[in-house]
Parts: structure tokens; C-alpha cells; sequence
């Protein structure tokens, strides 16, 4: 924490048992062989390349005025398995709008879904809670855009 202010927030609400279950399937992960099963397949999004399950999620949320910075969909063991394939994440742009949507993205997605906030980066993270469930994290993050930029942002 610096100057009083914390340098993250956890605004989903998994329970303690949740957590407790995670810290063990990461440590079993962490034993498991990393068995490549298909090659990375990404897509191109205003000139930068990105993981292709989150590419359209991507598109949606930038054209409904969500700004997007980061983001890893971790299907594959060829993104970095030790360090970045064990959750899908998506990094926002605080704003209005990206408010708005990581609202729907919690009533629609729940407990499977971990938001925290870096309030001195302004930016949400938005990722699997669950290990090995990345595929439909990015399916449903998919249709939360597409509601949201149909303009269902209530």
C-alpha cells in the first residue's frame, strides 16, 4: 500500500473455501507436465496481435468505448505455461463504460469470474477464477460484450 491507497482491489466475492480450492489446484498445476495440445492462434486487432478466443471480445468492447490493454486467453502451453497460461485475463481502462460492463460481467459471470482494480494504474483485470476453464472464460467474456455493446449495459 502506498500513501494510503491499496495497490489492488478484489471486487469479485469468492468464498474462502473458493480460494482455498484454488491455491491447491495451483499447486498441482504447478507439479503437472505441460503437454502442448494445439499451437497458439492469435488475430490481428488494430495492428496488435492477440490471443484469436479473445479477439472478438476484444473488438466488441473497444468499439462500445471499452478500452482494452492486456489481455492472454492461455489456451495454449506456448504462452509461457510457468508464467502466463494458468488464467485468461483482460486488462481495462477505468471509465465510465468499462465500469458498466465489469458490472454485467459479474452478475453474468459470478464466482467463475476474478476482477480486481489497480487504482494507480486506473485499470481493471478481469480473469478466470477457475484453473484450466480459460476456453469458456473467454466464450462467456464474448457474450458479455456482445450484450453490452447491443447496448444492454443494465
Amino acid at each position: 500500500m502506498e500513501g494510503g491507497q491499496p495497490d489492488e482491489i478484489i471486487y469479485s466475492a469468492q468464498t474462502p473455501e473458493q480460494w482455498k480450492r484454488r491455491r491447491a489446484e495451483l499447486g498441482r498445476w504447478a507439479e503437472r507436465e505441460k503437454i502442448r495440445r494445439s499451437s497458439k492462434r492469435t488475430g490481428l486487432l488494430d495492428g496488435v496481435e492477440v490471443d484469436a478466443e479473445l479477439l472478438e471480445a476484444l473488438r466488441l468492447l473497444n468499439a462500445a468505448g471499452v478500452r482494452t490493454e492486456f489481455s492472454c486467453a492461455g489456451v495454449s502451453p506456448l504462452d509461457e505455461p510457468e508464467e502466463h497460461s494458468l488464467y485468461a485475463y483482460v486488462t481495462l481502462i477505468d471509465s465510465e463504460s468499462a465500469r458498466a460492463f465489469v458490472d454485467r460481467a459479474m452478475r453474468r459471470m459470478g464466482r467463475r469470474l476474478l476482477v480486481s482494480y489497480e487504482p494507480s494504474g486506473r485499470r481493471y483485470d478481469l480473469s478466470s477464477f477457475m484453473l484450466g476453464q480459460n476456453r469458456s472464460f473467454c466464450l462467456l467474456l464474448e457474450a458479455c460484450a456482445r450484450e453490452f455493446a447491443r447496448g444492454g449495459r443494465g
